[in-house]
């Protein structure tokens, strides 16, 4: 197997995508914050001190999809041309899932992915002065298509 952004002495490099043609492409992500059934109430109440977390943590997310490569040194800048991020609250915590498209020579899976540990970063912001145990966890690329590498879907067991 080789990595993408190697080169043959080893060396990080920036893999050029200059000659490859747009396409559509899209990716999904996923995370889940776990928090106490004391915040989920709370969540569901509209009772958080700091304000509508969810609403917070939806912005956050958007913001960050479009930021990846001031995160990370070897992505591309390309245009976002769409991103969601949904939350849903569930019994054991906040349930973040994110789609992002666009029309470029390379794909979305980290805008995808950043959006959706960023949403998580700022739930967990959001409450951690009430829920100290409050974790961000399962984050991971659900879907994509698009590309020279076609479409891939997690497995449901979620491994893959």
């Amino acid at each position: 197997m080789r990595l993408t952004h190697l080169n043959e002495a080893g060396a990080a490099y920036m893999v050029d995508v200059t000659a490859k043609q747009p396409t559509v492409r899209t990716a999904s992500a996923s995370a889940f914050v776990q928090c106490s059934p004391l915040v989920v109430a709370a969540l569901r109440e509209g009772s958080v001190p700091k304000g509508d977390v969810l609403a917070v943590a939806r912005v956050a997310g958007i913001a960050a999809a479009k930021r990846v490569p001031d995160l990370l040194p070897l992505a591309h800048v390309i245009g976002v041309h769409g991103c969601s991020v949904d939350l849903a609250i569930e019994d054991g915590g906040v349930r973040i899932e994110t789609t992002v498209r666009t029309a470029e020579r390379t794909g979305v899976e980290m805008e995808a992915l950043t959006a959706a540990t960023v949403a998580g970063l700022a739930v967990v912001d959001m409450i951690k002065g009430v829920d100290r145990s409050v974790c961000l966890r399962e984050a991971r690329v659900t879907a994509k298509s698009g590309g020279r590498s076609g479409d891939w879907v997690r497995p449901a067991d979620g491994e893959g």
